[in-house]
């Protein structure tokens, strides 16, 4: 019994079928979808396939001999697709080569847009497919979960050093990088930065006042910090500024007493206005090695109290080769 050509594509949607001149006469549709040769019909075989296993496989006599043995074949143009397959001689002439992409499934899946409905419900392609498709929702998840994760981590350190209330960096980021600059032994100054009168605003207006003012305080510091400095919060009203690579003391001096001015800007909280003003006091380190990071705090937090023993609201700088 002759197969009709529809259930001949159904069943065998790869094959192929030449006559007895080695022309391709009717080619399945899903390799058609794969050599994508806008007439196969009629083409030598071997202008379109070349037989890599066995070797000397060059016309349809060559085919003939090797009926029914397993055949390794690749397209002659890009991407050069490999497949397995068989020759199954007619006794009219001609025959028909039934083709599979054998373990090059992956590749040819990723090279060529083919689907389950490209191939009989028993081939072994489908179940390919569906583990392909598997694994790469497998991937897909892994990888959404893992940039979760990381998410979560990066949000994670960043509020575990950033001050709650005024959003600036906290006393933990002061710490992490004092250590890194010391470990580059970098050139750096500290603003050690408290508050005056605000004692008075809490006990007068309450901590919402009190809140409110830090808040601004926080905006100011930031306004009047460059790019790459590092503003903190590391007390109740105490505040610090990290300088790598600082300016010349003078340049210093200037931008901390900027500061101050922008600190006592007066600020509205329910209908009333309220100022306080801010001594600073400035250490610095011209680079090398520091045996510890924090003697430079202690320093600096000593020029401060310097600061508001001579009367509040100006700058002091610490006893240090580069202060003025």
């Amino acid at each position: 019994m002759s197969i009709p050509a529809a259930m001949l594509d159904r069943l065998c949607p790869m094959h192929l079928a030449v006559d007895g001149g080695g022309r391709i006469t009717r080619i399945g549709p899903t390799l058609a979808k794969v050599v994508r040769s806008p007439s196969p019909e009629g083409t030598p075989l071997f202008d379109l396939f070349e037989v890599t296993s066995p070797r000397g496989v060059h016309s349809l006599d060559d085919l003939v001999r090797f009926s029914l043995r397993r055949l390794r074949l690749k397209l002659r143009r890009p991407p050069h697709t490999p497949f397995a397959g068989h020759f199954v001689a007619a006794d009219t002439g001609g025959g028909v080569v039934d083709l599979s992409f054998g373990i090059a499934v992956a590749s040819a899946l990723r090279d060529h847009p083919l689907t389950s409905a490209d191939f009989p419900p028993t081939d072994l392609t489908v179940e390919m497919l569906f583990l392909i498709e598997s694994k790469s929702a497998a991937m897909d998840s892994a990888l959404q979960l893992n940039q979760r994760l990381q998410s979560a981590r990066l949000m994670a350190e960043e509020q575990a050093h950033t001050d709650t209330l005024t959003g600036l960096r906290n006393r933990r980021a002061v710490e992490v990088e004092l250590a890194g600059l010391a470990a580059r032994q970098d050139p750096f100054a500290v603003m050690q930065i408290d508050l005056d009168h605000f004692k008075a605003v809490n006990d007068t207006f309450g901590h919402g006042a009190g809140d409110r003012v830090l808040e601004a305080v926080a905006d100011a510091m930031v306004a009047g910090t460059r790019r790459g400095d590092l503003a903190a919060r590391i007390g109740g009203d105490e505040f610090l500024v990290i300088v790598p690579t600082p300016p010349n003391p003078e340049t210093l001096r200037r931008t901390a007493e900027r500061l101050i001015a922008r600190i006592k800007v007066p600020v509205r909280y329910r209908g009333q206005l309220l100022q306080i003003s801010a001594s600073v006091g400035i250490a610095c380190h011209r680079g090398g090695p520091i045996g510890a990071p924090g003697r430079l705090i202690e320093a600096a937090d000593a020029a401060l109290y310097a600061a508001k023993s001579a009367g509040r609201s100006r700058v002091v700088f610490a006893d240090c080769d580069d202060a003025a």
